[in-house]
């Protein structure tokens, strides 16, 4: 009975369709003969779940399995081929494919979650030597030469939902009014986003946000009270700074960012500093609002995690197409892990499941059908010497 690999199986999560579809609104295969944008994303997501290294790896490792390139529908690859079409195919076709899984995943999480809790920060990825510097050395800062990757992440379970890229000397707060707001949704994030932010997300009903305050923030205590809690206080402050009020209206918001926010000063037990959140939850317990801040930290796990699992250090291309490809293949590469352990319902970690499709990636395993067929037919054959026997 044919039974298809771990990497087939894998690659189910992605339906071949809608990538099709994707593909012909981008013209992805436009003078392309034989190496179509679904072998490139074979082979990109096989580099990325094998952890190869270089193009050379790459090649050798994907063309020693090839049994299953028709299975697969594709075929042996060179890697001038790969590196070619790296440096010019479409990074849309990769980036839409990349929210289709988003979306896919998250349908899943309102599934299982009531309450959606959203991350969102940056990350930058570096990016020097003389082949990076024409496109990167005019974009440097003091800290970093390189890009800067933007991910919006649902909290439980970790789950991309939305992305986007950006130099290393652009602000966190240029991207805000690219970032996707749900009803009901709650949104944690770091002081980068503060300015704009907050006041975007507050003009929303029904949406709520938590974020540090900026430096320009100034905190207001008269007449406004003091929320006391158990084991921390919060202070509401009667509105924002006037250099944020102009910044907001420069930047044409839908309502003025003093009534939207509201900060919340969090006492925290052996810390001389108080840490301060903005809020426009002006009903939450303080703790509650720095339980959510503090949740923010696993979306630091995440960068972590896709840094030191996946390929998005050592990039097969010097291109800035190639290193965005190969950013969201890894980022593809990420959600059909997550979908493939969902499906089958893996209680191991997200480390674990990618260490079993690592080592047995072009294995067949034994499908439920073909172990109890076996089974039985192992059975019968017990009883039958069993009644030969006394007989």
């Amino acid at each position: 009975m044919f039974r298809i690999s771990r990497f087939q199986e894998l690659m189910k999560g992605l339906s071949r369709g809608a990538f099709d579809r994707i593909v012909r609104q981008h013209e992805g295969d436009k003078y392309s003969k034989k190496f179509r944008c679904g072998d490139q994303l074979l082979t990109m997501v096989y580099g990325q779940l094998s952890g190869a290294g270089s193009l050379r790896q790459l090649e050798t490792g994907f063309n020693s399995h090839i049994a299953h390139h028709y299975h697969l529908d594709t075929g042996c690859i060179k890697r001038s081929t790969l590196a070619d079409a790296n440096s010019k195919r479409k990074e849309a076709v990769f980036a839409d494919t990349a929210q289709l899984l988003m979306a896919q995943a998250s349908r899943q999480i309102r599934k299982e979650v009531k309450q959606l809790l959203y991350l969102l920060d940056s990350t930058s990825i570096p990016l020097k030597g003389a082949k990076f510097d024409p496109w990167t050395l005019d974009h440097r800062t003091c800290n970093t030469q390189g890009i800067k990757l933007h991910v919006l992440l649902a909290s439980q379970p970790q789950v991309t939902v939305w992305q986007d890229f950006s130099a290393a000397n652009v602000n966190d707060v240029e991207k805000t009014d690219a970032v996707p707001l749900e009803r009901g949704a709650l949104y944690v994030f770091d002081k980068g986003y503060c300015v704009t932010t907050t006041g975007a997300i507050g003009s929303i009903p029904q949406v709520r946000s938590s974020s540090r305050a900026s430096n320009a923030m100034r905190h207001y205590g008269g007449g406004a009270g003091i929320v006391h809690s158990t084991g921390g206080c919060s202070q509401r402050a009667t509105g924002p700074d006037r250099a944020i009020q102009a910044q907001a209206s420069a930047r044409r918001l839908c309502e003025p960012l003093r009534q939207a926010p509201a900060l919340y000063q969090h006492c925290k037990q052996n810390k001389s500093t108080p840490r301060v959140l903005a809020t426009n939850d002006l009903h939450s317990p303080a703790l509650d609002i720095a339980q959510r801040y503090q949740d923010r930290w696993q979306i630091e796990l995440f960068f972590k995690w896709i840094k030191q699992h996946l390929k998005i250090k050592q990039f097969l291309g010097c291109s800035e197409n190639a290193v965005r490809i190969q950013i969201l293949t890894a980022l593809i590469s990420y959600l059909l892990v997550v979908l493939y352990k969902q499906a089958h319902g893996l209680k191991q970690s997200l480390w674990e499941c990618l260490c079993l499709i690592r080592a047995t990636l072009f294995q067949r395993p034994d499908i439920d059908i073909s172990w109890y067929r076996k089974r039985r037919s192992q059975l019968e054959q017990l009883a039958h010497a069993q009644i030969a026997l006394f007989s």
